[in-house]
């Protein structure tokens, strides 16, 4: 016997099936959205894992193909590693359970999604966000929730509460909002350019159904949640804290940790911990937590620095955007490339243009979604914080930091009729000191400027931190967070947009929620901000895109040409559209309804490969001039080609004013010749003359 409970969610019924499969899992709950089905499990360890100072979490969101009837492609024919957005997906779901566990908890603890049936009218991501929710509220796994989680589009200006994926694709916001019972714990948005007080609006529509959410979990709960159980803590002992700060009383370590310099101040905390582990070098107990203990200290005095006596570690004021700098066209010979630097974070990016043909094609659960011709991608080199380790490639955080940045960027990209290239930008991060992702952001947009990508407006991204007392009013909003104020404070709300709206939001935080009041003033402080990096800094390094795209790039010719004749350019096997491109060096697409690209460096080859097409696609009419060369010479005349798989005869008798007796007389074979269209023979061939051909031409 199993346990079902349902809701109507958004004109939809959610239901959740709790005893029915997977029982030895600590907690596990069967959701059902329309015919959507996931499958969410909740399982810890017995023991804390050791030799660690964080919360072990792993958050899994599993897309199984055979949720929309497809076998997977490759060899193996099974699911590979997680696709980009089951990443992005598993980075929302962690986000906002991860501050509702306890700190000092310390065992592992793994939350997977598997999404077995998907229904379009139901994204699976709405049931894997409340089924784990769900799954660690009824297991024993100590955890301070429920929390619930409502996306939110927009179409023609009206909030559609949980979109399908069809409105999904055509909506100018996607918002997801996580929510605990009285405050917003998450915040993801992309959005074409929506106001700040929409945006508020918006989140705040999705917070009111979070609470109708959270009402029917607490019914769950209350009729199959299990006790939770008792854990082994890893907090740092208070005799440790006082016996630090004898050692290093907390002035000493307000010197260390107050400077501008990154470096500088990670060399005295250094100094400091050296001076600690040599006073404790009897007591094991203390060694095995020391860096935890120093860590607290730190963040601490920072936190009590910054909330109490408004002083930042770098000295800044509390509104204050750290040193901004801009420069364009570093690297030589690519497509367009930008330098952003704000204080001691320092992202170049390159940009690359490519025919239509190289976007990237996406093979997952949505049917809507089936490319995408805008790439950004991010890099975290270890350098760049000074450390040293192997590159094995990007980390959830990298992938979650390049789709941000795209996000943000997407809204104001030409068409692909504006400007018919795939487009990749990569972000090569050269200094770290907080925020990289929205110093992305700025060097992408003067990047893709400096290509000459027509972007309808530049857009700026900036974050704003948090430092909270003992209760709600009790906080400081900081403009532009450092690493350290990031470390230690407690949010992260980056926000990217335009001068005249936002179009990406996302916040991570580390406390249970947010109040209204902070949201608002943080979403004000970040357009503040964005139109100071806008007008004083980007707009000053390069205030519009180019006209062309430079040197190196491909240069892209469109036309249209008659579908019917797709076949005529193609040729059988697609012998005449290869000898085009092998006589002319250009790459050649054509879609389904007759738009042809031609893509190339060459404007000299390009130019003949749109000639030789429109050849190909004319139909011939008398007074038509043509260039062609001769590829047959016959006694009663000689065929010309005048395109790749297009022949035409002159007769003997049109070849010259003169009378001549041999065709060799005039023509040999590989000459280029002028020639005028007379129609059509009697047997069906294109008929040319030379001699007709008007001296003007």
């Amino acid at each position: 016997m199993y346990k079902s409970y349902s809701m109507e969610l958004a004109g939809r019924t959610l239901t959740v099936d709790i005893g029915r499969v997977a029982k030895q899992a600590n907690g596990a709950a069967l959701m059902h959205y329309g015919d959507t089905t996931v499958l969410a499990t909740a399982t810890a360890s017995k023991e804390p894992r050791e030799g660690i100072d964080f919360f072990p979490l792993s958050v899994e969101y599993e897309e199984k193909m055979y949720a929309v009837g497809k076998i997977p492609g490759g060899f193996n024919k099974r699911e590979g590693k997680a696709s980009e957005h089951a990443i992005l997906t598993s980075r929302v779901i962690d986000r906002p359970m991860r501050p509702l566990f306890p700190k000092d908890y310390r065992n592992d603890v793994t939350l997977v999604d598997m999404v077995m049936s998907v229904d379009p009218e139901c994204n699976p991501e709405i049931p894997a966000m409340l089924g784990s929710s769900i799954a660690t509220c009824i297991s024993d796994i100590p955890f301070d929730g429920p929390c619930a989680t409502t996306q939110v589009g927009m179409i023609d200006g009206e909030f559609i509460i949980n979109p399908t994926l069809a409105q999904k694709s055509v909506s100018d916001l996607q918002l997801t909002v996580a929510s605990t019972r009285e405050k917003v714990i998450m915040i993801e948005a992309g959005a074409n350019e929506i106001p700040e007080d929409k945006m508020i609006e918006a989140i705040y529509k999705a917070h009111e159904v979070n609470q109708e959410i959270i009402r029917f979990i607490d019914q769950i709960v209350a009729e199959c949640g299990k006790e939770k159980h008792s854990y082994e803590s890893c907090a740092v002992p208070q005799e440790l804290f006082d016996e630090i700060k004898k050692i290093v009383p907390p002035e000493e370590m307000e010197v260390a940790v107050f400077s501008d310099d990154k470096q500088t101040r990670e060399n005295n905390i250094s100094e400091i911990t050296d001076k600690l582990k040599e006073a404790f070098a009897d007591n094991e107990e203390w060694l095995s937590v020391l860096g935890e203990a120093v860590y607290q200290y730190q963040k601490k005095t920072v936190r009590k620095m910054i909330l109490k006596d408004h002083k930042r570690p770098d000295g800044r004021e509390i509104r204050q955007i750290r040193p901004l700098a801009a420069e364009t066209d570093i690297i030589p010979r690519v497509h367009g490339s930008a330098m952003f630097t704000r204080g001691q974070t320092q992202i170049c990016t390159v940009t690359t243009l490519a025919p239509l043909t190289e976007a990237q094609r996406l093979d997952g659960l949505d049917e809507f979604e089936t490319s995408k011709r805008y790439m950004h991608h991010y890099n975290f080199p270890s350098y760049s914080v000074g450390e040293t380790k192997p590159s094995r490639g990007p980390g959830r955080r990298e992938i979650g930091h390049g789709a941000l940045a795209e996000r943000a960027l997407v809204p104001v990209l030409p068409t692909e009729e504006e400007f018919p290239y795939a487009i990749r930008t990569v972000s090569e991060t050269f200094e770290s000191n907080g925020s990289t992702s929205q110093a992305s952001i700025c060097a992408s947009t003067m990047s893709l400027m400096a290509a000459g990508v027509p972007i309808r407006k530049p857009v700026a991204g900036i974050s704003c931190g948090l430092v909270t007392g003992e209760t709600d009013d009790d906080y400081i909003v900081l403009t532009d967070i450092q690493g350290l104020e990031d470390f230690f404070g407690d949010m992260d709300f980056k926000v990217a947009g335009t001068h005249d709206g936002i179009t990406a939001i996302q916040m991570d935080i580390k406390i249970h929620g947010l109040t209204r009041p902070i949201v608002e003033e943080a979403i004000r402080r970040t357009k503040e901000a964005r139109e100071y990096i806008l007008t004083e800094v980007m707009e000053k390094c390069i205030d519009k895109p180019r006209t062309t795209v430079g040197e190196f790039a491909p240069k892209i010719i469109q036309i249209q040409i008659d579908p019917q004749k797709i076949g005529d350019v193609v040729g059988q096997r697609g012998k005449t559209i290869n000898t085009i491109i092998e006589r002319t060096g250009v790459k050649i697409d054509i879609t389904d309804d007759g738009a042809v690209s031609i893509c190339g460096t060459d404007q000299k080859g390009m130019d003949e490969a749109k000639r030789m097409i429109e050849i190909i696609t004319t139909d011939f009419e008398a007074g038509q001039i043509f260039t062609g060369h001769v590829v047959s010479i016959k006694e009663f005349g000689a065929f010309l080609e005048f395109a790749p798989g297009k022949e035409g005869m002159v007769h003997i008798s049109k070849i010259s004013k003169q009378r001549i007796n041999r065709v060799e007389d005039v023509l040999t074979l590989g000459d280029k010749v002028k020639v005028i269209c007379l129609g059509k023979d009697k047997m069906g061939r294109i008929s040319f003359s030379m001699k007709d051909v008007p001296e003007e031409a």
